[in-house]
């Protein structure tokens, strides 16, 4: 991947588009977790350092192309204030001769919000003319956006066929660190991979089998695979389509890659039963649900992790919302935290993973903890991030 750095930029006294990854979750008006907005410190830091003047694009939530108070961006930018101990104005477009009269006002160090971009429906079909009416606020473009770099949107792709396109410091860490998972990782090269569906990561496993050396299977994922193996796993979530966790059984053993299937679990009889938690050998979940690996499961992924050099968490052992079935996320979590402490390479995917390590505490332990959900996904399924391309074809004008 070549592309510019932001590093590399002369940007002081310019006006600086930046489009931030700010989609925070919110409730009753507030925002509820500022991972995201702190993960773009570093980058809006440096830009006022620099004397910058910052305009900082982004969206919030799906309001359908067309402007909803719900999903202003106002407390981001009181939020931003605080954090950044300086007023980011609120600008109430992202487009049109008063956005483009607010990017001017900026004074150089100084920051500017504009509102949603995706209260433009232009905006998410990357609509070349929008794209450009977004580029007349800015004298050169900044994506610090990984969490939004698998979407070719205008703010995240078509902007930068307009301006001199840089990566921000937080797009230019998720690719270092999703890149040596990818580039020539060390071995043993270990992947714990949870989640509900084998479907929805079929191409993380066939991506990665040419890499790894084993995966360890939790979540619901890990049903369906021992359901294609003719295992019983009662009413437990599982894939309807047994098909494609019997095409990657296949294929790893062709490869030479040890599949880590649970060997127990703690089962209930529904699950909102969390009275009714019991762990038991596999042959004995009879008409229960799987709602996490149990500890002799748990124990064996220990050892399989315990000798790794490069590891990726990609979604929990289980239920880890609920105190009852996150032991085994927990205990994997921890195992890899260890690992990482003597040497190892850690990373952990966004979405799940990501709220599963923090939630549980395991965060602090590892190499590198992935802003991306969606984009994490792809970019381990081997595919082309739109955002990113739009960087390195930036790169070659």
């Amino acid at each position: 991947m070549r592309f510019h750095s932001l590093k590399d930029a002369e940007v002081r006294g310019k006006r600086v588009l930046l489009r931030e990854d700010l989609n925070v979750p919110m409730k009753d008006g507030t925002i509820a977790d500022t991972t995201r907005i702190d993960a773009a410190l570093p980058t809006l830091r440096w830009l006022r350092e620099h004397g910058a003047k910052t305009v900082i694009l982004s969206h919030l939530g799906r309001p359908d192309g067309k402007p909803n108070p719900k999903y202003s961006l106002r407390p981001v930018a009181v939020k931003l204030s605080e954090l950044l101990g300086t007023e980011v104005r609120f600008v109430e477009d992202c487009v049109g001769e008063a956005a483009v009269a607010a990017s001017h006002a900026i004074p150089d160090g100084g920051f500017a919000l504009f509102e949603n971009v995706r209260f433009h429906a232009e905006e998410e079909a990357n609509d070349p003319a929008f794209a450009r009416e977004l580029a007349r606020s800015g004298d050169l473009y900044v994506n610090d956006a990984f969490g939004t770099a698998h979407r070719a949107h205008a703010s995240t792709a078509g902007v930068a066929d307009d301006l001199p396109a840089y990566a921000g410091f937080l797009m230019e860490a998720e690719l270092a660190a999703l890149a040596r998972l990818t580039e020539n990782p060390a071995h043993p090269f270990v992947c714990a991979i949870g989640g509900a569906k084998v479907a929805d990561k079929v191409g993380v496993f066939e991506h990665l089998l040419d890499k790894v050396d084993a995966f360890v299977i939790g979540g619901g994922m890990a049903n369906t695979f021992l359901a294609a193996q003719g295992i019983g796993v009662g009413r437990s979530l599982r894939d309807p389509d047994l098909m494609p966790a019997q095409r990657i059984i296949a294929m790893s053993l062709a490869k030479g890659v040890a599949l880590h299937l649970p060997t127990d679990a703690v089962v209930a009889d529904a699950f909102d039963a969390d009275q009714t938690a019991r762990t038991v050998a596999l042959s004995g979940v009879g008409d229960g649900m799987i709602l996490d690996i149990g500890p002799e499961t748990a124990r064996a992924y220990v050892e399989v992790l315990r000798g790794a050099k490069t590891i990726v968490f990609n979604g929990p052992m289980g239920v880890y919302e609920k105190p009852a079935y996150r032991n085994g996320t927990r205990v994997v979590g921890e195992a890899i935290a260890e690992a990482t402490r003597d040497g190892a390479t850690s990373v952990v995917g966004g979405g799940d993973a990501a709220a599963a390590a923090h939630e549980l505490g395991f965060a602090g332990g590892m190499t590198h903890v992935s802003t991306g959900g969606g984009a994490t996904l792809e970019f381990l399924e081997g595919k082309t991030l739109p955002g990113v391309a739009a960087l390195e074809r930036a790169a070659q004008r």
